[in-house]
């Protein structure tokens, strides 16, 4: 599995608020900051009191001096920024996920992914933070449910809030990844779930739809690096395999026959993390795709010249047409970093 931590951030001495911080990816993101580094502070700042006591048995105070934990909504522009006084980097990771509950409630969905968008944005240069980066999804690119364009609106909130730091000199970029192995709401703990209860067969939407995977970890880790790399405006994308939904099916259960049930509303046959439209703008990395802003300041040369070169003209990214597929094994030895991981 690709390493994503060629570029790592000097965070000791750093305070990082972490919005929706008691979901996967917080917890693994606190903990890393906790094992890698010594942070003055880390703010868990989220709106469920009870994941936040959960959360801190998990992390004993004698342990993690330094985690702190604020309850708060990111629709609370107020609240916001009274978390981020004196905060050095913000990772934004709030957001309402759920596609069928997006779509069932539109306007919920909009108050938290774009107008806690633009209270973050507005918290964060109130408050003179140095960096901040907001996750993104695969949903983002040419959406066609709710949830993905209003994280593409978030996306566009985020990039277009360079223009308004001024001397303040707060520096925004974006990370947009596909489905997490193992995460709350993937189709592999699902199928799993079934397999464990005795199922006869297992439910396959299309036997061509084809999904990007990455780790917990390398999420984690791709956020660090991305971190570290930033200069503002820029959306990071990794570098990441593919799998046909019919392979990953038959990896966790090679004997059970499949059952095609259709697409559900809103859902894609394949993924698409840069458009053919921003191929135009994007770089080619070892490890990763940066699509550019288009702003007057930005010079790509800062990236340095090793290994990097622009995407072809015609460039896009897809799960279908990727150059990187993941087999059984590859599979088995993901899922066996997850069983590793924090949460």
């Amino acid at each position: 599995m690709r390493d994503f931590l060629a570029h790592s951030p000097d965070l000791d001495g750093k305070t990082i608020l972490l919005t929706g911080g008691t979901g996967s990816f917080g917890k693994q993101f606190a903990a890393e900051l906790m094992r890698r580094y010594k942070p003055a502070r880390v703010i868990i700042y989220s709106r469920d009191e009870l994941k936040q006591y959960e959360m801190a048995q998990s992390f004993p105070q004698d342990r993690y001096p330094a985690l702190r934990f604020f309850i708060g909504d990111v629709r609370d522009q107020g609240r916001l920024r009274m978390a981020m006084r004196e905060t050095d980097i913000v990772i934004h990771a709030a957001a309402l996920k759920h596609v069928p509950a997006a779509e069932y409630n539109p306007i919920e969905c909009i108050r938290t992914n774009v107008d806690g968008a633009e209270n973050v944005v507005c918290a964060a240069l109130d408050c003179r933070v140095k960096k901040v980066i907001a996750l993104s999804t695969d949903k983002a690119a040419n959406p066609i449910n709710l949830y993905g364009a209003s994280k593409l609106a978030s996306d566009k909130i985020f990039i277009a809030a360079n223009n308004m730091s001024g001397s303040i000199g707060t520096r925004f970029s974006v990370v947009r990844y596909g489905n997490v192995v193992g995460s709350r709401g993937s189709v592999v703990p699902f199928f799993q779930k079934l397999i464990a209860g005795g199922a006869k067969t297992l439910p396959i939407t299309d036997p061509r739809m084809t999904r990007f995977w990455i780790t917990l970890q390398q999420g984690v880790d791709f956020v660090l690096s991305s971190l570290e790399m930033m200069r503002g405006g820029e959306i990071f994308i990794p570098r990441i395999p593919s799998m046909k939904i019919t392979d990953l099916a038959e990896a966790l259960a090679p004997d059970l026959p499949h059952e095609i049930v259709g697409i559900r509303p809103g859902e894609k046959l394949h993924e698409v993390m840069v458009t053919a439209d921003d191929g135009r703008n994007t770089l080619r990395l070892p490890d990763r795709y940066i699509i550019e802003p288009a702003f007057a300041f930005w010079k790509r040369e800062a990236y340095g010249k090793n290994g990097i070169q622009p995407a072809d003209e015609n460039f896009s990214y897809a799960s279908d047409t990727n150059e990187e597929w993941l087999n059984a094994a590859g599979l088995r030895a993901m899922l066996d970093t997850v069983r590793k991981e924090v949460v």
